[in-house]
């Protein structure tokens, strides 16, 4: 079977993987010139299931249960260390409140917060820790998925917008880009730092919850930590607002003061698609299927509907044959 798939962001890759691990002959068209244009690139790589019942429906939790698995077969770096969740003193009833919300997780003290995180020792009475959680690193992991094509023999085209290569079945993972063939999107920007820290290092992702600046903090290679958190309801791409880097910075202070020591080594912004309920979907529409609306749950969501959206695929040809 030929299948072209437009995007190379997290769900195009994904996608074109599990076409190709099918037997697929894959053409994947990307209309940058390179991965790092993509949203998928500023993402934190959270496989973070559990704490993402906080606010999401029970089927993002059930269907991103399988994705440490799936990155772990396929990209190098899956850290499996888990989450910890842990609140200022002032904003302590937050625990509380994550935790009605959320499953799989086990209250921790101030001397477990500090085995765990030794730099964060004494600064946390109370939290909650995530053992079956972990993270990954986005930008390798895109790089993992477009060598294991090529190795499979695929082809991928960059500096191409789609709309005039597709050889046999096309499953359009654009993003926010399908806008004009997907008006009920919307663009949800993202912004996030990357800081480089002597004094103090991560290894897990950690969660600062706060009523207006909650926060993750996710290690990366050499001292590095990504920062992340904001959600703006806007499709405007452009450099990080002067608002949300105070709110970033600020947080992450409280977190722990020696960040304000730390190197900002990136500051960017994206734009995430996102339908009205916050759940992707896979839809036929003008021939095409499309494999949208990821919101913030990209690396988490990815494997599940890249493998649906792939037997889709094949479906499809055997109807046509």
């Amino acid at each position: 079977m030929r299948a072209t798939v437009v995007g190379a962001g997290v769900v195009g890759l994904a996608t074109a993987t599990a076409l190709a691990e099918r037997g697929a002959k894959v053409t994947l068209i990307e209309r940058a010139e390179n991965l790092s244009a993509s949203a998928s690139w500023l993402a934190g790589g959270m496989l973070a299931p559990f704490c993402e019942g906080e606010s999401a429906p029970p089927s993002v939790v059930e269907l991103g249960r399988r994705a440490i698995d799936w990155w772990a077969a396929r990209a190098p770096g899956v850290v499996r260390e888990g989450t910890l969740v842990v609140a200022p003193p002032r904003d302590v009833g937050e625990i509380e409140r994550f935790a009605a919300r959320t499953a799989r997780w086990e209250r921790v003290d101030e001397a477990r917060i500090a085995a765990l995180e030794p730099d964060l020792a004494g600064r946390f009475h109370k939290g909650l820790f995530f053992r079956d959680e972990g993270h990954i690193d986005p930008r390798a992991a895109l790089q993992a998925l477009a060598e294991r094509l090529r190795a499979r023999g695929a082809e991928i085209h960059f500096g191409s917008d789609g709309e005039r290569l597709g050889a046999g079945v096309v499953v359009d993972c654009r993003g926010f880009a399908a806008r004009p063939h997907l008006p009920e999107l919307r663009g949800v920007r993202g912004e996030m730092m990357r800081v480089r820290s002597r004094d103090v290092r991560l290894t897990r992702t950690v969660r600062l919850l706060h009523p207006r600046f909650p926060l993750y903090v996710v290690p990366r290679s050499e001292g590095e930590a990504m920062i992340g958190a904001t959600m703006i309801e806007s499709g405007n791409k452009g450099a990080v607002a002067v608002r949300s880097a105070l709110e970033l910075l600020t947080a992450v202070y409280a977190l722990h003061p020696a960040f304000g020591e730390a190197e900002i080594v990136e500051m960017s912004g994206g734009v995430r698609p996102a339908y009205p309920d916050n759940a992707p979907r896979i839809e036929e529409r003008e021939g095409r299927i499309f494999v949208n609306g990821f919101y913030r749950h990209g690396f988490l969501l990815a494997p599940a509907f890249a493998e649906r959206a792939a037997a889709l695929a094949f479906e499809r040809t055997k109807e046509h044959v």
